[in-house]
């Protein structure tokens, strides 16, 4: 059990590390380290630049709490808003996909909302993919390793109802522009989407409708500067798109529906 003044000394180590809100995040890790070894390790690591959630090894995601393992991609609380939207889109879906998974938090989200959907995550990275199998585990979801459209079983072309495309969209050049804990502790590959940053969203959207079903719908985040390159990519598809806003999270989801 840590001493009385354990938590200052977590607080003033946060501090002045350079973490704006010391207090919060001291919470969070006394509430979740077991011994005092762990406690120790824990500060060590966020103090090192380590994102929280890397070093809780959690995150609160829509509602749940979502396992994060080290080196994986952290979810955003932005993207609630695509689970959000997706739901809105497709309330009956039976067939889910998460595409670009990193931790498996938006097929959770879907699966825990969607009571007995069938859940399917995919990722390129096998850290990834490892950690999407532990979030998915309680709701019978399936966890595959590859690139995009080529990690899913074949039996799904057709059925997808949701389709879920959280692809990275940042542009390579501005990848030394992201916060140290993006830049060094996730992975690049969830973060760079190449030259203008639509590299992967283009080729998620030209495969989309061969797996979505009749009305089934394509999700997937950019920014307010990508958007209108994004939503030509979801149309030149063949695709039914919109652009759905958030001011408050500053989200941008194109939908796309299958017509």
């Amino acid at each position: 059990m840590p001493s009385p003044s354990v938590p200052s000394a977590v607080v003033s180590a946060l501090r002045a590390a350079g973490c704006v809100f010391a207090e919060d995040e001291a919470e969070l890790i006394l509430a979740t380290a077991r011994t005092e070894a762990e406690l120790s390790s824990m500060v060590d690591r966020r103090v090192a630049g380590f994102p929280l959630e890397q070093v809780l090894g959690w995150a609160r995601f829509h509602g749940l709490r979502v396992v994060v393992e080290p080196g994986v991609f952290v979810p955003r609380r932005r993207t609630e808003f695509l689970v959000d939207q997706a739901l809105a889109q497709a309330p009956h879906a039976t067939v889910v996909v998460d595409l670009c998974c990193g931790s498996g938090a938006l097929g959770a989200a879907l699966a825990a909302a969607l009571d007995g959907a069938e859940v399917h995550a995919a990722d390129i990275d096998p850290a990834a993919v490892r950690c999407a199998r532990r979030n998915l585990a309680a709701y019978g979801g399936r966890a595959h390793e590859g690139d995009l459209y080529g990690a899913l079983p074949a039996a799904l072309r057709g059925r997808v109802g949701i389709l879920t495309a959280n692809v990275p969209y940042v542009p390579t050049g501005e990848l030394p522009l992201l916060p140290a804990e993006a830049r060094d502790h996730e992975p690049r590959v969830a973060l760079d989407g190449g030259a203008d940053g639509l590299d992967v969203l283009r080729r998620a959207a030209a495969g989309a409708p061969e797996w979505l079903a009749p009305g089934g719908c394509l999700l997937t985040e950019t920014s307010e500067r990508q958007a209108p390159a994004a939503v030509r990519a979801f149309v030149d598809a063949g695709l039914t798109t919109r652009l759905a806003e958030s001011e408050e999270l500053s989200a941008h989801v194109v939908v796309g529906v299958r017509p």
